[in-house]
């Protein structure tokens, strides 16, 4: 491969992750020379979007080619790298998912990457996936695909499955753990290191080590635990004194593999912040545009996603270590499915990416684990074969949907509302 690279940016008319991707895009020096292909829907906004990362690229000096498309295409001739960010109507569509089951008395917590709310998630989803990575197939079958979207172990799980594609699926998810561990430590948060496997969202962390001396922090984080406030992630830390170890990235994202996630909270997705967060970015990146608000600093700075890393990694022929991410299991977890999307650290280099395996699971964790596994793997056999009657069964295994009657209601209403978005992948 050689130094300069073509990188193909899906979803790049999106504010809120087009911000975090040019942060770590322009805050590098590595990939001076290369392209960088911006795709959208929208003329608008992704012209707008072109417009911010011409200046970010020259602010910073990061020597990028900057082009724009909606042909996504023709965009993905030569490409080695595509990032993917998109998703459908996302808010609109996710509030449905959300308040749909609530309706039939599912009790849930987020609705996007378990329970009801995965299921469609990965309905709509799959399809327009399976579009990118069958041209990919046809023009550019040894770039490497890089998930952002939800719901990330579906679509690598589907990719694993039914594609030849080199794929990974990114998540901040290990660094939220860690964090949280840190902080009923006591300690700063980059004093912490943590080594997780498990599920996206659903990660146990193996080791929680001192980063400097190296000592284990797993007998001091039971014993400060006990009297850390109670209030404070109260399902992460239960299934802390049940199983003996941290499982994932907070009580919301956990809770939606649990039958009993509900108790930790059930105010789901806060759309209205969301949307104020938007607009107010939105707002910002017009001001800089138009030359009336200076640069924010942070902008020129790394977002901490790790996607730019593994494309300089294989680009430059390093071996890099990148702390978590999801892919075709195969074993690098050997007491969960073969066939199951998992998380795990890597390794990237010039020959692509390396699953780095801890070992098993602990068994306990392991069979918590397989439950949700085999929950996704027949959600993905529904979306690609755009089958309503996997879909029930999909729901009927799935230990968030409590009541037959309720599955069958909310599949009807919810598969009317996804019907446009539903077809057939394989």
């Amino acid at each position: 491969m050689t130094a300069v690279t073509k990188i193909i940016f899906l979803g790049a008319s999106s504010g809120s992750f087009g911000i975090s991707m040019f942060r770590d895009l322009f805050s590098s020096h590595d990939l001076a020379g290369s392209t960088l292909v911006l795709v959208g829907r929208s003329v608008d906004r992704l012209a707008r979007a072109e417009r911010l990362a011409k200046l970010l690229n020259e602010k910073s000096g990061a020597g990028l080619k900057i082009e724009r498309t909606t042909d996504w295409r023709a965009a993905f001739d030569g490409a080695e790298f595509v990032i993917h960010s998109t998703a459908i109507d996302r808010n609109r569509l996710w509030k449905l998912d959300w308040e749909v089951p609530r309706k039939f008395g599912i009790r849930h917590t987020l609705g996007e990457n378990g329970g009801p709310g995965g299921l469609f998630f990965t309905m709509r989803t799959l399809p327009v996936v399976f579009d990118f990575v069958r041209e990919m197939e046809r023009r550019c079958p040894q770039a490497l695909f890089i998930n952002f979207s939800n719901p990330e172990s579906r679509i690598v799980l589907a990719l694993g499955l039914y594609s030849k594609i080199r794929t990974i699926g990114l998540c901040h998810g290990i660094f939220l753990a860690r964090n949280q561990v840190a902080s009923i430590l006591g300690l700063p948060a980059e004093q912490v290191e943590v080594w997780g496997a498990g599920l996206n969202h659903f990660q146990c962390l193996m080791q929680i080590r001192d980063r400097e001396t190296g000592a284990d922090l797993y007998p001091l984080l039971r014993e400060k635990e006990k009297s850390h406030d109670p209030s404070v992630s109260p399902l992460t830390r239960n299934l802390f004194r049940a199983f003996g170890h941290w499982l994932g990235c907070g009580d919301g994202h956990v809770g939606e593999y649990l039958p009993f996630g509900w108790e930790a909270g059930e105010g789901g997705y806060n759309f209205e912040w969301d949307e104020g967060e938007r607009a107010k970015l939105d707002r910002s990146i017009d001001d800089v545009l138009s030359g009336t608000a200076e640069i924010p600093a942070w902008w020129l700075t790394p977002s901490g996603e790790r996607a730019v890393t593994i494309i300089s990694a294989v680009l430059h022929h390093r071996k890099q270590l990148i702390e978590s991410g999801v892919v075709y299991n195969q074993k690098a977890i050997p007491n969960l499915p073969a066939s199951a999307a998992v998380e795990v650290p890597v390794m990237a280099d010039m020959a692509g990416i390396h699953p780095v395996s801890l070992g098993p699971l602990p068994d306990p964790i392991a069979k918590l684990m397989t439950v949700q596994v085999n929950v996704q793997q027949l959600a993905v056999e529904a979306a690609v074969n755009a089958s309503k009657e996997l879909a029930l069964q999909a729901l009927l295994i799935d230990p968030v949907v409590n009541s037959a009657a309720a599955a069958r209601s909310l599949l009807d209403e919810l598969w009317e509302f996804n019907r446009p978005y539903i077809r057939k992948c394989i």
